[in-house]
């Protein structure tokens, strides 16, 4: 480790690139060795926050101005209250002006969806790659050797590239750990379900990197093509993009008799990898690359670094884009990691969106909380949708719509229970009534957001985000 620390202490700023990606690659591997102590990890995070503030104020037209009067030397990793939040209206306003330098500079361009406001600018450099691939890295080959021993599986991936980084992120990280990889996207249009369930059963995928509603959908579509789920191949789903309480997985493994659920990471465009997945169900924080804080959503107030709150992000590689103070608007719970954990870093748990939360009854829900109540001890789930509305006395009313595999047991019951436990959450009128065919904007999931796809909320206008979701919904139909 002696070299290790020599390389940190050295002089941060203005290092090459060849300079800093071996004294990151010191400090990740001993990070990930759990060799890294405390003081070295601490010694880093200050070089690293010195360095981006310096980085952006010099280098960012809008940080220049953002962060105009800062002391920038006097900033620590365990007080950033002199600097100002970033938020999603600042990126979506400044656009390119947020970039700590030219787009030329940077390897790739990518740029966020645009589905709930206008696509901002997520350009990245060498080093934003190669620290965010990193993370990610060591966690597939935890997780590979925890599920497969020595060989590789096939790995199907099964989200966007155009435009987005998820089809370079994990071609990058399969190449690397030497695994081969498919891009089989259901939803693009020169794929299609029934062709990529002929791949994942011709190629013998194991693998299927995918949204969490992507699980269900992929296996409706299955079914409609006549396929016996316990014969696929698959044996692992990594999921990432939206929500996956531990009750969603779960039961997915009772749709797909052989697979498990097992996170990716957790991160955004704007952001990259926040967190990846272990072999526990549970995402760890990419410690090296970020110093984060949780706030009260409502009042902005700092809550600290560990507990429940909104998530606030500042990144420690100077790249192209690098975001001080940046609010998420993800609501999480941190907390420190069990000392025989598969992966080091603190566990973060995303339980939603904080514009997902939803007035219901006589309490206020963040999305996992919801999720959970529906689907506690369910099997064989292929799809459910919370429908909200008023009674006649304006009293709200929920009605869950399931879409349940043809051999679950008594559904009379799973419904009565679905029912039962919202009613004592909630205090509001609950039932739950079993379909065959649910509505297709269930099988939107992330391309717009959670609520969006499992909430129909009828007490009100649909918002921007329920409108897009229905607009799309077309492209998610699993006959194709």
């Amino acid at each position: 480790m002696t070299t290790a620390l020599q390389t940190l202490r050295a002089p941060a700023r203005g290092l090459g690139l060849d300079d800093f990606l071996a004294a990151y690659r010191n400090v990740s591997r001993a990070f990930y060795d759990s060799t890294l102590t405390d003081a070295q990890l601490a010694d880093w995070r200050q070089e690293q926050l010195t360095t981006v503030l310096h980085h952006v104020t010099e280098r960012s037209p809008f940080y220049r101005c953002h962060l105009a009067g800062v002391d920038i030397d006097a900033v620590t990793p365990e007080d950033l209250s002199s600097l100002p939040f970033t938020t999603k209206d600042d990126l979506r306003r400044e656009m390119y002006d947020v970039l700590s330098g030219r787009v030329g500079e940077a390897s790739i361009y990518y740029e966020t969806n645009g589905t709930t406001g206008a696509a901002t600018p997520c350009p990245r450099g060498p080093r934003d790659i190669a620290t965010s691939n990193a993370a990610v890295e060591e966690s597939w080959r935890r997780l590979f050797r925890s599920r497969f021993g020595d060989r590789m599986p096939v790995v199907g991936l099964m989200g966007p590239s155009e435009l987005y980084a998820f089809g370079d992120v994990f071609s990058a990280v399969t190449a690397s750990l030497g695994a081969c990889h498919v891009k089989i996207w259901p939803e693009s249009p020169r794929v299609g379900f029934q062709k990529a369930l002929r791949l994942i059963e011709e190629l013998n995928v194991e693998v299927v990197v995918c949204a969490p509603a992507l699980c269900l959908s992929l296996a409706k579509a299955a079914l409609h093509h006549g396929y016996d789920l316990a014969q696929l191949p698959v044996k692992l789903f990594l999921v990432l993009g939206e929500i996956c309480t531990p009750q969603f997985a779960a039961n997915v493994a009772t749709v797909w008799p052989q697979a498990v659920v097992r996170p990716a990471l957790y991160g955004s465009q704007e952001a990259l990898c926040i967190a990846t997945g272990a072999d526990d169900g549970l995402l760890h924080l990419s410690a090296p690359n970020y110093v984060t804080e949780l706030i009260d959503p409502d009042t902005g107030a700092v809550l600290g670094d560990t507990g429940e709150g909104e998530l606030v992000l500042t990144m420690l590689v100077d790249g192209i884009k690098p975001l001080i103070r940046y609010r998420t608007g993800d609501l999480v719970r941190i907390t420190d990691a069990a000392a025989d954990a598969p992966l080091p870093g603190p566990v973060v748990e995303v339980v939603g969106r904080v514009a997902d939360r939803i007035a219901l009854g006589r309490v206020r829900l963040h999305p996992g909380q919801l999720e959970t109540a529906v689907l506690d001890g369910v099997r064989g789930c292929l799809g459910y949708q919370v429908v909200i509305d008023r009674t006649s006395g304006g009293e709200d009313e929920i009605t869950v719509r399931m879409d349940l595999l043809p051999t679950s047991a008594d559904p009379d019951a799973v419904a009565d229970a679905v029912a039962g436990r919202l009613r004592a959450l909630t205090g509001a009128h609950a039932r739950a009534v079993i379909e065959t065919e649910l509505d297709p904007v269930t099988h939107t999931g992330s391309f717009v957001s959670w609520k969006a796809a499992r909430v129909l909320d009828q007490r009100s206008a649909p918002d921007s985000a329920a409108v897009t979701a229905r607009q799309v919904a077309h492209r998610y139909a699993i006959t194709t």
